[in-house]
């Protein structure tokens, strides 16, 4: 049997910038898809805590140590910058590998800086 499981957690992130016209999605700063273990062009799941939109889309790294959550194209209808967002991915795992996964939990403080990882 194969489970969805949480991957990796960013919370809160603060966005930065929005443009509807950019094409793209998501921008990340570099760091944070780093220490989140993410890659550029994965799927990840989005969730406003400012408004309650939920919606999926992938990473664009975003320039390394600037802090900037980044909105774009389409997904840019969803979030306003100073918007609160959770950023998670998941992974499928086999049952036996279940019991010993961890997924990576950043909190951010001020700036989208990494506060905490768990």
């Amino acid at each position: 049997m194969k489970r969805i499981m949480l991957k990796a957690k960013i919370h809160p992130a603060r966005v930065t910038e929005t443009d509807i016209n950019y094409e793209g999605s998501l921008s990340l700063d570099e760091e944070l898809i780093t220490a989140a273990d993410m890659l550029p062009y994965e799927k990840v799941h989005i969730y406003n805590v400012s408004n309650g939109e939920r919606f999926s889309t992938y990473l664009i790294k975003g320039e390394k140590g600037s802090g900037k959550v980044g909105v774009f194209g389409a997904a840019a209808r969803r979030a306003r910058v100073g918007d609160t967002l959770i950023i998670v991915s998941y992974v499928i795992l086999d049952e036996e590998e279940t019991e010993f996964f961890m997924p990576k939990i950043l909190l951010l403080g001020t700036n989208n800086k990494i506060a905490q990882i768990k």
